[in-house]
């Protein structure tokens, strides 16, 4: 049967190790410069201990690498503790928890806590210990998706995911990715497992009308034909709405929200407002900034308020 102080599963390889003097600098100083590491000072005989550690122990685990844990017997370690103390460490009681971030300490509590007290400190923790390259990883896999390297790209959103899978950016992409390779319904099936943390973020909201679009451009007419069908009969409104869906899926996006902004100026109230509720799912698609979505919603404002 395990003691306390030993990894209690395997999730925990790796994560939490019983520290010596020998180890210390590798282990904690070293080593939160690489991710937030808590340092654990117990003893045998302290019973608020034997709460507190199993207590640590399954937060760290939690977090999934974001955070490591070092146990520090203080029985054991005599000669590492009182080296501590005397650089300012309050090791006088037990237990007492240090965080330290890139080679310093830079919290701490003493005491047994309860569970979500625990949890708040590693969060604390790991939002001061940044996001493990997690952002350079999502750069790397955006431009990877940009320059047409798509199953590269949903490797690295998968593994991005792997490591938080509240990750809506990730998710989003992995979604993504797999819209640039055609699979419409693979797509959707990622968003279907978004959790409840993100279902509605904005990231994955754009995505939804992505497949929205995408959805439609399978079922677009030929641009060609729809064109001369408005010019044959301009008061044609469907005519006028199914050219604007088959622009969008050529491609041509600001002539798609052209013909969309004159079929709203035309008739707003057509097939129940069609023409806005096309607009607003073109403008979710786009990222928030981009031109056409930007001078598209200023150009709708006006209308609907002129």
């Amino acid at each position: 049967m395990l003691e306390f102080g030993q990894a209690q599963n395997t999730a925990a390889t790796g994560l939490i190790k019983d520290g010596t003097e020998a180890t210390f600098m590798a282990d904690v100083i070293e080593g939160s410069r690489e991710v937030p590491v808590i340092v654990d000072f117990w003893a045998t005989w302290c019973g608020p201990c034997k709460t507190l550690g199993p207590m640590l122990e399954a937060a760290v685990v939690a977090a999934k690498g974001k955070v490591r844990m070092v146990k520090i017997d203080v029985d054991r370690e005599q000669r590492l503790a009182g080296a501590l103390a005397q650089q300012g460490l309050p090791l006088q009681s037990i237990p007492t928890v240090v965080a330290f971030v890139d080679g310093r300490p830079v919290d701490m509590f003493q005491g047994a806590l309860p569970q979500s007290q625990i949890t708040d400190f590693i969060n604390k923790l790991v939002a001061l210990g940044g996001d493990g390259g997690l952002a350079e990883a999502m750069e790397a896999a955006e431009q990877m998706l940009a320059e047409g390297a798509v199953d590269e790209a949903a490797q690295v959103f998968a593994g991005i995911l792997g490591e938080d899978p509240n990750h809506a950016g990730a998710m989003a992409g992995l979604a993504r990715a797999h819209l640039a390779l055609g699979d419409i319904d693979r797509a959707e099936g990622v968003l279907n497992t978004a959790p409840d943390a993100i279902i509605t973020a904005p990231e994955l909201e754009a995505v939804r009308a992505q497949i929205a679009l995408a959805r439609q451009a399978q079922k677009a007419g030929p641009l060609a034909d729809l064109q001369a069908a408005v010019a044959a009969n301009p008061d044609d409104l469907q005519a006028r709405f199914d050219y604007a869906l088959a622009l969008h899926a050529a491609g041509q996006v600001q002539d798609a929200v052209d013909e969309l902004l004159d079929l709203f100026r035309r008739d707003r109230d057509w097939n129940d407002g069609a023409a806005k509720t096309q607009l607003f799912t073109i403008f979710e698609a786009l990222k928030p900034q981009d031109p056409i979505a930007l001078a598209g919603r200023r150009k709708l404002s006006s209308l609907i308020f002129a």
